[in-house]
């Protein structure tokens, strides 16, 4: 058994989050973490709300609350909406908590005795209208390296190149659209240069990445700069030095905050199940693997600026030092990034109108329809264009038509027939060579989910599913009457096909798979789902987090006989057709225009 880290992008709990959120950082990881845990090895998935920084203050003085009060607003939201999903977190909490503030201060002395961490004078962004420091991310303007006019305070996304703020030509706030005033103040900054090294010896050794995500880390290596870690603000973690602590305008900055939060959520967990020590093991353990899930914009402080705190954090930098007190932390096995979900040609984006909530698509469609159609035609190499054609097709062809028809006509004619599981008769070539590719299916799919190629993975799933549909049209088990030996072992068959093909959409389709379970005769719970848990901390309102029972469940990697006598029922429908309309209206929600 390998202990796996599977470590999720921290939504930003400035309001509800959108399906184009959710390809990235959500249904991938989940589908990961679930094939993990049915192979057998232990699995920790952990993340939270991000809700420290410069935006949440703006949302916060807009609704008229303090900062808190917004992110405990939309941090209930995203609760809820990352349960309805079904993704299994271990713990989903937040960065307000005084355990992250600790973590996170923790790493930062460590950094910074070990020479990693240096003061020094630089050029702030601020609103000339709101004296409030912009932060680099919502500082837009034309790149001064390739000439793209999207790019960012921090990089170009379009070219992959750092930058600072004062770098951009004709730089503009995203709050106001503003232009930004530069002034002078003092702050400190990671060294990355220091770490450059080994940064580079560590990724020459990640061979078997997603090509555009090591190509674009393999670029930023090329014009490492020290970077701002802190940052003149009153909403965020203080910074753990005397004559900074008592500012009440300092502040660590939110991307450093942020990605602690891995550790931090870790150390949580352990506490919360009773075991403080259990982190270790994902985290110390030479042999455990680790995997970071998010969108294509978050690679650099994934695959760059995390792995460069880590080293620096083991003193494996430049400048030496020893480890801190979380001992010798374990760098990233891999980064999976997915690239963007956009709609009509434009990426989600709350601030510019284009966005599809989660919370409206659970309540119209469900979690498996979003699940599904992310796995099977979401962002995985390449920015995906979400349409309602799209959507609808692929529920109504290859959920209904396909994969939900298979179920349905083989359960009813057992049942109709047998009133159960029928006893298999003498099996023709026609039966073995079915059960034989649905046998091997687990293999060939499960090989994808390791290298975490979803979208081929579901492909090859539902592709054994059309075969025994088709096995289905060619022996005509309804035309058997008269032989009912025959009839019996083509159902049997039908039957074993379809448990298999259910345990291999399991990652991808929990909630469904634990009604097919229990289609079967099947008892208890087959596929868990996540909890939501109300928890406490002095001096704060009760809040809620995730965590669930995952051990408890029954799915299992592997084809499992089904029994010959299990009683079944008359099934009902798992996946409702879309009115064709929908595609050319979409939902009044979210109306094609």
């Amino acid at each position: 058994m390998t202990s796996v880290l599977t470590a999720v992008a921290w939504p930003y709990a400035n309001g509800p989050r959108h399906i184009g959120h959710v390809s990235g950082f959500g249904v991938p990881s989940d589908v990961f973490a679930r094939y993990q845990r049915m192979i057998g090895n232990d699995v920790l998935m952990v993340s939270g709300t991000d809700e420290h920084g410069t935006p949440i203050s703006v949302q916060a003085e807009s609704e008229g609350v303090s900062p808190r009060e917004l992110a405990d607003k939309y941090n209930r939201v995203i609760v809820e909406d990352l349960q309805g999903l079904g993704l299994t977190y271990d713990l989903f909490t937040r960065t307000t908590t005084r355990n992250h503030y600790k973590v996170v201060q923790d790493l930062f002395l460590t950094l910074y005795d070990n020479g990693y961490i240096v003061a020094k004078p630089t050029k702030g962004a601020i609103s000339p209208s709101t004296g409030r420091t912009l932060p680099d991310r919502y500082i837009e303007g034309t790149c001064p390296i390739c000439g793209d006019d999207g790019a960012r305070g921090d990089q170009c996304d379009n070219c992959g190149n750092q930058l600072d703020p004062i770098d951009l030509k004709n730089p503009r706030s995203r709050i106001n659209g503003e232009t930004p005033k530069f002034v002078e103040t003092e702050h400190f900054f990671l060294d990355l240069p220091a770490l450059a090294e080994q940064l580079g010896t560590w990724l020459s050794q990640r061979t078997d990445w997603r090509p555009n995500v090591l190509r674009f880390s393999e670029n930023l290596l090329k014009d490492l700069r020290p970077r701002a870690i802190t940052r003149d603000l009153d909403w965020g973690v203080p910074i753990p030095l005397d004559g900074w602590s008592d500012q009440s305008m300092k502040r660590l900055y939110v991307w450093f905050d942020a990605v602690t939060g891995y550790l931090s959520a870790s150390i949580e967990w352990a506490r919360r199940i009773g075991d403080p020590d259990a982190w270790k093991r994902f985290w110390l353990d030479e042999n455990a693997q680790a995997y970071y899930f998010l969108g294509k914009d978050n690679i650099v402080f994934h695959s760059v600026i995390w792995p460069a705190l880590l080293l620096g954090q083991n003193g494996q930098g430049a400048k030496g030092g020893e480890p801190g007190a979380f001992g010798d932390l374990n760098l990233p096995t891999e980064v999976v990034s997915s690239e963007f979900l956009n709609m009509a040609g434009s990426k989600f984006s709350t601030s510019r109108g284009k966005v599809i909530y989660v919370t409206d698509f659970l309540k119209e469609f469900g979690p498996d329809a979003l699940r599904y159609f992310i796995a099977i035609a979401g962002p995985e190499n390449q920015d995906t264009e979400f349409t309602w054609d799209e959507f609808v097709r692929r529920n109504n062809s290859e959920l209904a038509n396909e994969w939900g028809n298979l179920v349905n006509r083989s359960i009813s004619m057992a049942h109709k027939n047998n009133g159960a599981i029928p006893n298999p008769g003498e099996f023709h070539a026609i039966d073995t060579e079915l059960l034989e590719l649905s046998k091997a299916g687990f293999a060939t799919v499960g090989d994808l989910l390791g290298k975490n190629r979803f979208k081929n993975a579901a492909t090859e799933a539902m592709r054994i599913a059309s075969h025994a549909n088709r096995y289905l049209s060619e022996t005509e088990p309804w035309k058997l009457k008269e032989d009912p030996a025959r009839r019996d072992t083509v159902l049997h068959t039908a039957l074993q096909v379809v448990s298999d093909v259910n345990t291999m959409m399991t990652p991808f389709l929990p909630h469904s798979a634990q009604k097919i379970h229990e289609a079967l005769g099947g008892e208890g719970v087959w596929a868990a789902q996540p909890e939501i848990c109300e928890v406490s901390e002095e001096g704060n309102a009760d809040y809620p987090v995730l965590m669930g029972d995952y051990a408890s469940e029954q799915a299992e990697w592997g084809s499992r006989p089904v029994r010959a006598g299990t009683p079944l029922a008359k099934p009902k429908p798992l996946f409702g057709k879309l009115d064709a309309e929908l595609a050319e209206t979409g939902p009044e929600w979210a109306p094609i225009v």
